[in-house]
Formats: C-alpha cells, sequence, structure tokens
C-alpha cells in the first residue's frame, strides 16, 4: 500500500552532477518559508500558498524566468530557465537547492521527463531552435535536427520549438510554439516522422501550439494533447496526428497540458480581465478532470458552466504573473513556475 506523504515524509539528498557544474556547497537559503493563511483554489483542490519556497541565494544561483519543473523517479524537482549561469536547477520537495548546470542556453525553455528502462532522462528545448536530449546530470546523448536543414521545413521558415513530449515507443513530438505553429514527430532516434498542424483557424491548427503532452488517462486510448494559447485551449490528437476534439477554455492563456491521475493542470500564462485580450501580470492555474471539464482556478474565479458551457475564467488575485507551468508531487502539491514574474522563483501551492 502506497503511503502518502502527508503522513510520511520522504527526504532524499540525491544530487546530480553535469559537464557544467556548480556545487551545492556555498549557497544560502536568502529566507525560510513561513506558513502562509492564504487559501486557494475551489472545490477539494484548494491550496495553501507558500510564496517563499524556492527561494535560493540571487547572486549564486539566480534566475531569469522559471519555465518549466519536472520531478523525477527520486523526487527531485528539476527545473529549466534561460539564466545561462544554471539552466538546470534542482530542488528537494523542502525547496533545498540540491544541485545545479548548465548548458549556456539562453532560451532555456522546454522540459520533459522520460524513462528508459529505470533510468530517467530529460529533453530540454531552447527557443532558440535546439533540443537536446540529456541524462538528469546534464550528459548530452542526442540534439534533434533543425527542420529547415532536413527539408521539413523551408530554409526561411521560422523554427523556435518550445515543448516535447515522449511517446510510449520512444517518438519524440516538438511544438514549435514560437515558430510556425507545427507539432514535429520523430521516431526515438531522431528521425522524422510526420508534421500536422500549422497557424490557422481550423479545428485542426494551431495559434501558438506553446505545449504537447502524451494523455495516457486512458490506457486504452492514449492520445495527443496540444496547446492552442491564442486560442484558449487544448486540443486532442491521435498519436499519428490526425485531430480528434478541442477544449475550449474562454479566458485563459494557457501553457503546456501536464497529466497527472486522472487530471489535467496547466498554467495559466494571461488572463482576461473586462475585454482586455491579454492582461499583463495576470494569470492563474487551471485543473480539469477525466472529463475535461475545469473543477478549480487557484488564483482565478471559480469555473462555472451555464448549459453546459463554460464562462470566461479570469484572475481573481493578484498572486501569479504569467504562471507558466505546473508540477505535481506525489502529495498532489503543486509547484508554479512563472514567466516575466521579476526572476522569481516557483512558488509551492499545498494541498489542503
Amino acid at each position: 500500500m502506497k503511503t502518502s506523504r502527508r503522513s510520511f515524509i520522504k527526504t532524499t539528498a540525491l544530487a546530480g552532477t553535469a559537464a557544467i557544474a556548480i556545487p551545492s556547497y556555498g549557497f544560502t537559503i536568502l529566507k525560510k518559508p513561513s506558513l502562509s493563511k492564504e487559501i486557494i483554489g475551489h472545490g477539494s483542490f484548494t491550496y495553501r500558498v507558500h510564496k517563499e519556497w524556492g527561494n535560493l541565494d540571487r547572486f549564486n544561483t539566480p534566475v531569469k524566468n522559471c519555465h518549466e519543473m519536472v520531478m523525477d523517479s527520486n523526487g527531485r524537482l528539476i527545473m529549466v530557465t534561460d539564466e545561462v549561469k544554471n539552466n538546470i536547477i534542482v530542488y528537494d520537495k523542502s525547496g533545498k537547492l540540491l544541485s545545479s548546470w548548465t548548458h549556456n542556453m539562453k532560451s532555456g525553455h522546454g522540459l520533459t521527463l522520460s524513462k528508459e528502462g529505470e533510468e530517467d532522462m530529460l529533453f530540454i528545448v531552447d527557443n532558440g531552435g535546439h533540443i537536446i536530449k540529456t541524462t538528469v546530470k546534464g550528459k548530452v546523448l542526442m540534439e534533434l535536427p533543425d527542420p529547415r536543414k532536413i527539408g521539413v521545413y523551408e530554409s526561411n521558415q521560422r523554427y523556435r520549438p518550445t515543448e516535447t513530449a515522449i511517446a510510449p515507443n520512444g517518438d519524440i513530438y516538438v511544438a514549435d510554439g514560437y515558430g510556425s505553429d507545427f507539432i514535429i514527430q520523430y521516431n526515438k532516434d531522431g528521425e522524422f516522422i510526420r508534421k500536422f498542424g500549422g497557424r490557422g483557424y481550423e479545428d485542426h491548427q494551431f495559434d501558438t501550439v506553446h505545449g504537447v503532452a502524451i494523455d495516457d488517462r486512458d490506457p486504452n486510448n492514449i492520445t495527443l494533447m496540444c496547446t492552442s494559447r491564442k486560442h484558449n485551449s487544448f486540443k486532442r490528437y491521435t498519436l499519428d496526428g490526425q485531430y480528434l476534439s478541442t477544449i475550449f477554455l474562454p479566458g485563459a492563456f494557457v501553457c503546456r497540458p501536464v497529466i497527472d491521475g486522472e487530471n489535467l493542470y496547466a498554467g495559466v500564462c494571461w488572463s482576461r480581465l473586462k475585454y482586455m485580450a491579454q492582461t499583463p501580470n495576470s494569470g492563474f492555474v487551471t485543473i480539469l478532470d477525466k472529463n475535461n471539464k475545469v473543477i478549480s482556478n487557484p488564483g482565478g474565479k471559480e469555473p462555472l458552466y451555464k448549459g453546459g458551457e463554460l464562462q470566461m475564467m479570469v484572475q481573481d488575485i493578484p498572486l501569479f504573473h504569467h504562471c507558466h507551468d505546473v508540477c505535481v508531487d506525489e502529495d498532489k502539491n503543486l509547484y508554479i513556475c512563472q514567466w516575466n514574474a521579476n526572476k522569481a522563483y516557483p512558488i509551492k501551492l499545498e494541498r489542503v
């Protein structure tokens, strides 16, 4: 029987190394996180806010934007930033720095965890046009090709990838979210298979395909969930790129979908307020159930359905600035990465 960390706290002291590594000694936590009385969220998905959870020494371990975070098999929280001093920061769940390393990526953006046998692997996306596969210690194992150099794109076509997802068979899906809005599919060896989507207003097309994830909530029908951020939606496809359906999330400029158990979590990078298309310094977290119905919006207004239609969702409290990703631990606590948030470290939302 699996014991929840709410009743049994498991600690880890594992530290990673890389070709360019920054040792974990010598750093200081600026301020010990204090227990917050602020509770956000709706229904049974409510959370206590820990704003200072991940605060580190800004001189030794700075961040620009905390883009994405994953949890590895040992319970370590691994985050990608676009700070070249430390593209990767590794925390334990108390918010303590374990290690950091870099590949000098000026636009570190996407981070995906996959498993090969018993070993964890990372796919790291620099939206300047580079995608590498590494070990959790930073050893580079593969770099995906630039589609302009292998005849998949025209030589002058825009390519600025944002995210990857790895299928059960090892196929790699790349979201060209800041480029030409295609999903590009490769096999496990990095050989091109197909591309689909592209920018447009048809159901099968995107406008800012910012994120992509394998949706395995139904093990008999594994699909691909893709973000179309400016469309305020997630779009679902077969693993061979056939459009299936759209989940419309009015008012929510969502980032990547994160699948955990029966639920889908996402950071909302911008909220609509009144008639503004994208309100600066806004955002919240949205949580969907197994039927893709919104059940909680931590930091946002409570979701409301009328006649089966989801109503406009907006920010409720000015807690978040541009939620960029959500990481979920085994106790269903959330760790929120933010973009353009004054170099802020992640915020922890403790499930209550």
